[in-house]
């Protein structure tokens, strides 16, 4: 009896003293510890606020790259950012539960929480995107970081291709690759495999998620293309959605992101070569 209470108690202070891994979780004391721990590396998982079909909930691209985050840091530990989805969403301004900043906001907000994040102790944010309507945005506010000097690297998460994933992918995928670009098959399937509860497939099929073609005007690029197209803001067959399928989506990005997070915290060049391009900047402006 005695060996088991000692057993109990060493399983309790063992739990107790685990180090979280989530910005939010962690106590002041905790900090020196996490930043040692994480190679003072921080995760800042990007989402947004927008309509995911009719049985997708909103914050579906925030709770994916959150989920993934979670995963990836019980093995390779890094901190995480609460949740962060100020992202670029004027797309979707005309359905109920869109959060859309102005535009230069959205930037400086970014620009602001890089630098606050940095100034308590990180030189790695590692940029986990979840929402498609953001890379445009992610890419130019990743060049702007050469705009000043910084005693930080911001990373953004590009993945690669993998064609014996994309292989396994096709085979049980059910729906044309073509069309499936938001809240179809793919999210969802997605998303029932993270988060089962919070779907409501039922409703999948409710409306149409077809592209209408109603704008075609060849080698010109307009704002409105996706409304266009898409003015339900539902691209895809969420109804065709699998767990099977979610579970090979979630776990290839678990493994791929878990790869480079494990070689940012390895990395020591892009900060040395950072700072050599910002000396040569200033030579150049004597």
């Amino acid at each position: 009896m005695r060996i088991f209470i000692f057993l109990v108690c060493i399983t309790s202070f063992s739990f107790a003293q685990e180090l979280p891994a989530r910005w939010d979780e962690l106590t002041a004391p905790d900090w020196s510890k996490a930043l040692d721990k994480s190679s003072k590396t921080c995760i800042l998982p990007i989402g947004i606020l927008e309509k995911h079909g009719p049985h997708s909930p909103l914050g579906t691209d925030l709770i994916h790259v959150r989920e993934v985050a979670a995963r990836v840091v019980k093995n390779e530990y890094a901190v995480v950012f609460p949740d962060y989805f100020y992202g670029q969403i004027n797309e979707a301004r005309q359905q109920p539960g869109t959060f859309a900043l102005p535009s230069r906001l959205i930037y400086e907000l970014l620009e602001a929480t890089c630098e606050e994040i940095a100034r308590n102790g990180f030189d790695k944010i590692v940029i986990l995107n979840g929402h498609g309507g953001n890379p445009e945005f992610l890419h130019f506010f990743m060049q702007s970081q050469l705009n000043k000097r910084k005693n930080y690297v911001v990373y953004l998460y590009d993945p690669e291709q993998d064609p014996e994933y994309s292989a396994k992918y096709k085979k049980l995928s059910k729906s044309d690759p073509a069309g499936d670009m938001h809240a179809g098959e793919r999210e969802t399937s997605t998303m029932l495999f993270l988060t089962p509860e919070l779907m409501r497939m039922g409703q999948a099929e409710k409306e149409d998620g077809s592209n209408r073609d109603r704008l075609k005007i060849p080698g010109v690029y307009t704002p409105i293309w996706w409304y266009a197209g898409f003015p339900n803001h539902y691209a895809g067959e969420g109804g065709k959605a699998t767990t099977e399928l979610g579970k090979l989506i979630a776990e290839h990005e678990i493994s791929s992101f878990s790869k480079v997070l494990k070689a940012v915290k390895a990395d020591t060049k892009a900060l040395e070569l950072q700072n050599e391009y910002y000396d040569r900047v200033e030579k150049v402006i004597k």
